[in-house]
């Protein structure tokens, strides 16, 4: 039984991170440097961060459940941070590759 939870767990937080990182570039509009694959990764990682940062900074275990606000609340913020980040590292590479 345990063992199945964990894997809801897991499942869960990839679909999360999917929707997250959809609603961390809808409010980000523009070019990024990979497609859709990067942006699901990076909703995935940015969903996990932003649990991790809410627990770290406020106290507050936002990965309670997978219909709670607070959920996906720290998950789209964590895919808009890491969303950020990577614009910023990539796209000034490819931006340099090109000049």
């Amino acid at each position: 039984m345990t063992k199945w939870r964990g894997a809801r767990g897991i499942i869960a937080w990839i679909i999360i991170g999917l929707l997250a990182g959809a609603i961390a570039k809808a409010l980000m509009p523009g070019k990024d440097p990979g497609g859709i694959i990067i942006t699901m990764l990076i909703g995935i990682v940015g969903g996990l961060l932003g649990g991790w940062l809410g627990k770290v900074i406020f106290g507050v275990d936002s990965v309670d459940g997978f219909f709670d606000l607070s959920t996906w609340i720290a998950a789209i913020i964590g895919s808009v941070i890491l969303l950020a980040l990577y614009r910023l590292v990539v796209g000034n590479r490819h931006s340099h590759r090109h000049a």
